[in-house]
C-alpha cells in the first residue's frame, strides 16, 4: 500500500478507482485511524501548506501537500516495490496522468487594490488601479492597469455595440451626477468593475475581441513605444514589462501585439546591457516565428539574436541557417530594418 502517501490528496471518482484496484491487487488490509477516528486535516490554502510533524505519516504528509495543490510525484517514485504493488503502482499512474491533463485552466481574477482622486487643470475624476491575478496560487508578477471610470464606459460601449443582447445580463454601474468622490461610491464602483471585467472575461467571445484586449495593454504598449523612441529605456522596460505580463495572463501570447512586446523588451535591454534577458525574449519571439517565414519581424529577430548569440556566447548557428534561407529566398536582409527601427515605426492605435 505504499501508493497511499501519494493518495492523501485524492477524493472523488480517483479514490474510488484507488479502492476497486486495491482489491483486485492486494487482500483487503487494516489502516489504524488517529484517535477518535479523526483523518489529518488539510491544510489552510490561503497560508499555504503547514509541514508534517515528526510524528506525521507519510500518508498524511502527502495528502497535505496533495490538498494544497503542491507538485506531488507520482506514486511509486521514491519508495521500493513491494511484490504484488507493481500493478496497482502503473494504474495509478496512468490516472495521476490523465487527471493532470484534464484540469481546468486557471481562472483570472480582477482585483481593484486602489482608487485615488486625481485632480488637474480642467477636470477632477478617480483613478482605480486594477490588478490581473491568476487564482488558485501566489502569483509572484500580476499584471497591473490605472483606469478611470471615462475608460470603463468606453469599453462598456463598444462591446455593446458589437455584442448586443449576449451583455445583456452584465451590469455596468451608472454615471452619477453627484457624490461621485465619496468613500461609498468609490467602493461600490470598484466592486462593480471587478464583476464586469470578470463577466466579460468569462464570455469567450468577449474576452478574444480586440476591443476588450486592448482596454488593457494597448495603453501601455503605446507609452513604452514613445519611451524606447525617446531613449528613455529603463521606465520603456517597465511598460514593456507590464504589457508582457497583461498579455501573458489574457493568454494572447502568439499575436502580433505579443511580438511587437517582446521586439521592445528585447531593444530595450540591450542597450541596459541586460544581454542574456534581451537575448531570451529573441528565441521566446524566434519560436513563435518557427511556421511563419514571411513576417516582417523575422530578420529583424534573427539578426538581433545572432548578434546577442555572439556577445553572450550562446550557438547562433541554427539562426544563422534561417537568414541564409531567407536571403536564397529573396530576402533582402541589408534592407530590412533593426528591430529599434521597427519599433519607431510602427503604428500603434
Amino acid at each position: 500500500l505504499e501508493a497511499l502517501a501519494w493518495l492523501g490528496g485524492m477524493s472523488g471518482p480517483l479514490l474510488h478507482t484507488f479502492h476497486h484496484l486495491q482489491e483486485l491487487c492486494n487482500p483487503p488490509a487494516t489502516i489504524s485511524a488517529s484517535p477518535g477516528g479523526r483523518v489529518a486535516p488539510a491544510c489552510d490554502i490561503h497560508r499555504g501548506p503547514t509541514p508534517p510533524s515528526p510524528q506525521c505519516t507519510r500518508a498524511e504528509a502527502g495528502g497535505a501537500a496533495g490538498r494544497c495543490g503542491q507538485q506531488l510525484p507520482l506514486p511509486g517514485a521514491g519508495w521500493s516495490e513491494r511484490p504484488g504493488s507493481s500493478l496497482l503502482t502503473r494504474q495509478l499512474q496512468d490516472l495521476w496522468r490523465r487527471s493532470r491533463s484534464s484540469l481546468a485552466p486557471q481562472r483570472l481574477v480582477f482585483e481593484v487594490t486602489s482608487a485615488s482622486v486625481v485632480s488637474d487643470r480642467s477636470s477632477k475624476y478617480v483613478l482605480y488601479t486594477i490588478y490581473l491575478i491568476r487564482s488558485g496560487q501566489f502569483d509572484k508578477a500580476p499584471a497591473t492597469i490605472a483606469r478611470r471610470y471615462s475608460d470603463f464606459e468606453c469599453l462598456n460601449r463598444r462591446l455593446r455595440r458589437q455584442f448586443g443582447s449576449d451583455l445583456a445580463g452584465v451590469a455596468f454601474p451608472r454615471k452619477r451626477l453627484r457624490r461621485n468622490f465619496t468613500a461609498e461610491t468609490i467602493a461600490k464602483r470598484s466592486r462593480a468593475f471587478e464583476q464586469f471585467l470578470s463577466h466579460l472575461h468569462a464570455m469567450a467571445e468577449v474576452r478574444r475581441c480586440p476591443a476588450f484586449l486592448e482596454f488593457f495593454f494597448l495603453h501601455d504598449l503605446q507609452t513604452a513605444q514613445r519611451l524606447t523612441c525617446s531613449g528613455m529605456y529603463r521606465e520603456a522596460l517597465a511598460a514593456w514589462s507590464n504589457a508582457y505580463r497583461l498579455q501573458d495572463k489574457l493568454a494572447v501570447c502568439s499575436s502580433g501585439r505579443f511580438l511587437l512586446t517582446l521586439a521592445g523588451l528585447a531593444v530595450c535591454q540591450q542597450e541596459l546591457d541586460q544581454l542574456g534577458e534581451a537575448h531570451h525574449h529573441c528565441e521566446q519571439a524566434l519560436q513563435l516565428l518557427e511556421t511563419q517565414h514571411g513576417h516582417p519581424l523575422l530578420g529583424p529577430f534573427l539578426q538581433a539574436h545572432v548578434h546577442l548569440s555572439w556577445r553572450v556566447g550562446k550557438d547562433k548557428r541554427r539562426s544563422e541557417a534561417r537568414l541564409q534561407a531567407l536571403q536564397e529566398a529573396g530576402v533582402a536582409l541589408d534592407q530590412q530594418p533593426s528591430l529599434k527601427e521597427f519599433l519607431v515605426k510602427e503604428t500603434l492605435d
